[in-house]
């Protein structure tokens, strides 16, 4: 058969893990593959933009707009994942993280126990010929051009081998022009069957490009169409300039405790001068990408591993191998929930008991990247969404350090106390009719002695819904117990009695997909701080998973559980591989139980595994739909596949901002407000779009992203 279509197949790569011993134990181990962390609705890995106009120096990026895949119109390729989660203690909001998963969350094709190359990050082209700043001219080797960033290894994922390795390229235009990709077209069945006086299309019909396209182009039909049916088709080949790269940097892999200890900090900064004439085109490009492999112990370790961070990328003229700073204050990481034990509870049991729920102070990491002290102001700002409660905190004033120099915001006694460890000034509003709440919390931190005034903000959305959460929703790692017949369980804690209605747990997906996994569903009373007698019991229950970004499925229970007090959710292991997302930005080890042998015992492994008790009326509630006078809108479609439009009742009341949060609460999207949006990068699954004014006022609707 001769066959013209090349289909593209996606491998699960299977790895046979070595025996494992007969003891029992938990393990945390790198994120399995195919979480769908960065699902994009099937566009190209690759873009295609370098044809448009280049760059202009000076370029920056610091990744701090949370848009979990590359800029587009900064960089060629969105196989990196953009995110708060994977950094630790970055210098910024963000980072780039580079691992072994593709742009669609799956492990690469090539993946394998042998260093491979797997994530890029590649510029789009820059004009390094000259300068477009003040008065244009041209630039030269000795204009002093530097190339710096600033790159951590593992983060909080799990730690490249020393095999493994991050590698920077410098890329410049040789001339000639190369096959790039294949253009494609969707193209109506209908035009061929009417030409050819058929009815339908049938396997191994060939398909010629239709007209404007390269007509000795053609496909072989792998199935039937008929009328109303779309074909894609080949069009033609597309060429672009070929670029030579050369090796500028690389570092080896290692674990992050050891990179701090040997470059004095959790980041380190590179700086590179650019001396090279041939750099100086007008399409110079750049381009990280790393190294990776999949050996691992245990199966599910066969998975999203060998993670590197990037941030504060910069490329400039007049620079020297002391430019090291920057002139800019910023939030790094992400913002605190104010519970003090949970990220998020039921509004019921956060009334029944508020002094408890909520911690004296929080924590947040403030960073001053200039050469200068500066003398700062740091506030927060609460809002009730739905409610008429607002209240802030002030810290005033206090004089910040630089990073490179002191680290973050010092917690001592006096100013910095008030802007790095603020107190927690109120309690969140207590509406007996209601049975859930939300407050948007926002942070800003700024600076007004200079000339351009700095400034950045941190937005969190904290949320009293009808489940306790320790998890933030994002899993860095993965937990498992092993061997068949061992129990794990979560303790949670009702202040006032209610009903646990269902669990949700995250199971990560592991490389056989066609194993045989079974669990019970347990629920146990306490005794004396430890799971106690059995409560409820569902056997045989197989692990479910959701094709969202934030993959929690639900488990109903049969009846209602009413409940008071400490109560333990959790399950048995009953046969194969139980993989379960684990969030490493916080920490619940002290509510963690596991037993293997008969005892229960406290789990080792800091972080909170992701397992959620619903309670009171069972299904996940959110964030309610609100809308005041300030402005009404409505968002089509909803659900939503590539673009959003905003139609406004008023158009003599114009927002100034949209932000998208998901449902966690998390900022996913910020940008000045435009009644076109792409959504193209966000995951499928529910937001809330929020449109905000100069006065501040503000409204929100929910939003439904599904493809």
């Amino acid at each position: 058969m001769n066959k013209k279509i090349v289909i593209r197949c996606i491998i699960s790569v299977l790895l046979i893990a070595p025996a494992i011993a007969a003891i029992g134990q938990e393990h945390v181990t790198a994120l399995p593959g195919n979480l769908l962390l960065r699902t994009d609705g099937g566009q190209s890995q690759t873009r295609s933009k370098s044809a448009g106009a280049p760059l202009l120096l000076p370029f920056f990026e610091d990744f701090s707009v949370n848009t979990l895949r590359p800029d587009a119109d900064k960089w060629a390729d969105n196989f990196v994942f953009v995110n708060k989660d994977f950094p630790f203690n970055p210098i910024n909001t963000g980072a780039a993280t580079f691992d072994v998963l593709d742009a669609n969350g799956r492990l690469y094709e090539s993946a394998s126990s042998v260093a491979f190359q797997a994530d890029f990050l590649t510029s789009l082209p820059i004009r390094l010929d000259s300068i477009f700043t003040g008065q244009a001219a041209q630039l030269r080797p000795e204009d002093s051009v530097y190339f710096s960033f600033w790159y951590q290894p593992q983060g909080r994922g799990d730690a490249p081998e020393p095999s493994d390795s991050l590698v920077l390229q410098f890329g410049f235009p040789t001339g000639a022009m190369v096959f790039d990709h294949m253009d494609s077209i969707s193209v109506w069945a209908d035009d061929y069957l009417l030409a050819q006086g058929i009815e339908q299309i049938k396997p191994l019909d060939t398909i010629y490009a239709p007209p404007g396209c390269n007509q000795q182009i053609y496909i072989i039909s792998n199935q039937f169409y008929t009328w109303g049916d779309q074909i894609m088709m080949p069009c033609d080949s597309v060429f672009v300039a070929e670029i030579s790269w050369e090796n500028k940097w690389s570092m080896p892999g290692t674990t992050r405790e050891s990179f701090t200890e040997s470059h004095g900090g959790d980041f380190a900064q590179v700086m590179i001068p650019v001396t090279e004439s041939r750099y100086f085109s007008p399409a110079f490009r750049f381009r990280f990408f790393n190294y990776g492999s999949i050996a691992g112990t245990y199966q599910e370790a066969a998975g999203n591993v060998d993670q590197w961070n990037v941030d504060f990328i910069r490329l400039d003229a007049n620079r020297s191998k002391h430019d090291t700073a920057y002139n800019k204050i910023s939030f790094s990481g992400r913002a605190p929930s104010f519970l003090k034990r949970y990220e998020s509870m039921p509004y019921k049991q956060y009334r029944s008991a508020p002094t408890n729920a909520v911690k004296p102070e929080i924590n947040v990491n403030i960073t001053n990247l200039s050469s200068e002290t500066k003398n700062t102001r740091y506030r927060y700002r609460v809002k009730q969404r739905g409610g008429n409660q607002t209240f802030e905190w002030d810290g005033g004033n206090c004089n910040l350090t630089p990073f490179t120099t002191n680290g973050f915001q010092s917690c001592e006694t006096g100013c910095g106390a008030k802007h790095a460890c603020p107190p927690v000034v109120s309690l969140f509003a207590l509406d007996f009719d209601q049975d859930t709440a939300s407050f948007l919390i926002r942070h800003y931190i700024s600076d007004s002695s200079a000339a351009v005034i700095l400034v950045d903000s941190l937005v969190y959305r904290q949320g009293f819904y009808n489940y306790f959460a320790y998890d933030d929703g994002t899993p860095e790692a993965a937990y498992s117990i092993e061997p068949n017949g061992a129990y794990l369980a979560m303790q949670f804690n009702m202040s006032a009695p209610d009903s646990l209605t269902a669990i949700q747990f995250f199971f990560n997906r592991i490389n056989d997909e066609n194993s045989q996994r079974f669990f019970d569903l347990m629920v146990w009373s306490d005794n004396n701080g430890i799971p106690g007698q059995v409560l409820y019991r569902k056997i045989r229950q197989k692990p479910q998973f959701e094709d969202t970004r934030y993959a929690f499925s639900t488990y109903e229970l049969d009846e209602p559980l009413l409940l008071n007090g400490n109560f333990y959710i959790g399950i048995m292991r009953e046969s194969g591989i139980l993989s379960m997302g684990f969030d490493r930005v916080n920490n619940a080890k002290d509510y963690l139980f596991y037993n293997i042998d008969g005892s229960w015992v406290k789990s080792n492994m800091d972080g909170a595994l992701m397992i959620r008790a619903v309670t009171g009326k069972g299904s996940v509630t959110s964030i309610e739909e609100t809308q005041t006078e300030a402005f009404q809108f409505r968002v089509r479609p909803n659900p939503a596949s590539n673009s959003i439009f905003i139609d406004l009742s008023d158009d003599k009341k114009i927002p100034e901002t949209m932000h998208m949060f998901d449902y966690t609460g998390r900022l996913v999207l910020e940008k000045a407000f435009s009644v076109q949006t792409d959504v193209s990068h966000l995951q499928a699954g529910m937001y809330i779009l929020m449109l905000r004014d100069a006065a501040g006022n503000s409204n929100s609707t929910k939003l439904i992203i599904n493809r």
